[in-house]
């Protein structure tokens, strides 16, 4: 068989693995009412973030000073904080953030660990020594504890957290996505192409890309959880959002003073926190149950 047949048979296969796992998604998600929900969820709270200026009753950062730290009521739904600022209001624009640094955070985690662990695992060697063991140092460190320490030598910003988050969980993204390279790349139609002398770009990129991109996707959606949780505990600590952003974690350290006589400050922006991380942790292990059903047996 000629060099252009195996690229060309090499190519149909994995177009009919990309359109069968395509139309798997579909099928199977709409099949599992938690990922259903979870799925929702995240385009409900997507929407609630894009649409911020149209939903917020009132402009997040006006203070108030004759509605100081007033219960929830008909003028401020969810009622206001020390300063008089409406609850609501800022709990609406914190989604617009909180899914900006979320995303910006996951997309530094995605390219970067994908490059890392894909130069590991196919080039392997020394090149793979040298890499994962810088990884294994950076493992070493809960990922908080080093987003800290980024923030900490990068100065306290919330751009300096999006991308403290994003460098922290880079380690872990590396790894996987090294030990998804080499399983792809044992595979025989890769070995194929080696043999017939295909250029590395291409089976890299027309290959082992395409298939490990199921395994990168369902790692990021769980990531964005973690990425907001830790947003939210650097801002919580006066290391992200500097005020008056209106920010989860911000929200949070602003209402903690306050918790015994206006209760409402940390319990909405805690809610908000909880019910997003859960619903994207439950949208990413449905993701890895549809990609790989083995993991529900």
């Amino acid at each position: 068989m000629s060099q252009n047949q195996l690229e060309t048979t090499s190519y149909d296969i994995e177009n009919e693995q990309e359109v069968y796992k395509s139309t798997n998604l579909l099928s199977r998600m709409y099949s599992k009412k938690k990922v259903f929900i979870s799925f929702l969820i995240i385009v409900f709270v997507i929407i609630i973030g894009i649409a911020a200026p149209w939903i917020a009753p009132h402009d997040p950062n006006e203070p108030y000073f004759d509605a100081l730290l007033q219960p929830p009521s008909a003028e401020h739904w969810l009622g206001t904080d020390n300063l008089g600022r409406d609850t609501f209001s800022r709990l609406v624009y914190g989604t617009r953030v909180t899914l900006q640094v979320a995303t910006i955070a996951v997309s530094i985690t995605l390219v970067i660990g994908t490059i890392i662990g894909i130069i590991a695992g196919y080039v392997g060697g020394i090149v793979d020594n040298i890499l994962m063991r810088i990884m294994d140092v950076l493992l070493a460190m809960p990922s908080i504890i080093l987003a800290m320490a980024i923030v900490a030598i990068l100065g306290p910003s919330l751009t300096n957290a999006m991308i403290a988050v994003g460098i922290s969980s880079i380690p872990s993204f590396a790894r996987l996505t090294r030990s998804a390279t080499l399983s792809v790349k044992s595979l025989t139609y890769v070995e194929a192409s080696h043999a017939i002398g295909t250029s590395h770009a291409r089976i890299i990129f027309k290959q082992i890309l395409p298939n490990i991109m199921s395994t990168i996707l369902v790692y990021a959606s769980l990531n964005v959880g973690i990425a907001i949780l830790d947003t939210a505990a650097l801002s919580f600590i006066g290391l992200g959002a500097q005020p008056p952003t209106a920010e989860w974690g911000a929200m949070l350290s602003d209402g903690k003073d306050y918790i015994k006589q206006a209760w409402w400050l940390v319990t909405f922006p805690g809610v908000a926190i909880t019910i997003v991380v859960f619903a994207f942790n439950i949208f990413g292990d449905g993701l890895r149950d549809i990609y790989d059903p083995k993991a529900e047996e």
